[in-house]
């Protein structure tokens, strides 16, 4: 469990690094100042929960289930709120019209960041 915490974390970063670097250098020009800020908040949160994931393998060695949860809220999250994010923003440069739908995804996104906060916490509570 450790192991692939970490490596999911490691892919995350990865790609939150070349995320930014992309917004930052290449679509800055082509997307409007808000769909920049959206973009900066999707990557803003994947980094957020890249940290979280690091911190949350220190967990995993317990093998909890609650650790468990936690790991898989928090990429679920990072997927469809950070993923959807960077979906919003490039739809001027994407010209996707479906990608009005994602919006709703967002909050999903939100929940599990919040669900696996939550799955963590009560992981601490009950270790002794």
């Amino acid at each position: 469990m450790n192991r692939k915490i970490i490596l999911t974390a490691s892919l995350f970063g990865i790609s939150a690094v070349i995320f930014g670097a992309f917004g930052a250098h290449t679509i800055k020009d082509a997307v409007s100042p808000s769909g920049l800020d959206i973009w900066n908040k999707g990557v803003s949160y994947q980094f957020y929960h890249v940290f979280a994931l690091l911190f949350l393998s220190t967990f995993a060695r317990f093998k909890n289930r609650l650790v468990n949860l936690s790991y898989i809220f928090f990429t679920i999250g990072i997927i469809f709120f950070s993923g959807s994010l960077y979906l919003l923003a490039t739809r001027e440069i994407t010209g996707w019209s479906f990608v009005h739908f994602m919006g709703p995804i967002t909050p999903l996104g939100g929940l599990c960041f919040i669900l696996g906060w939550a799955m963590l916490f009560l992981a601490a509570m009950r270790h002794k």
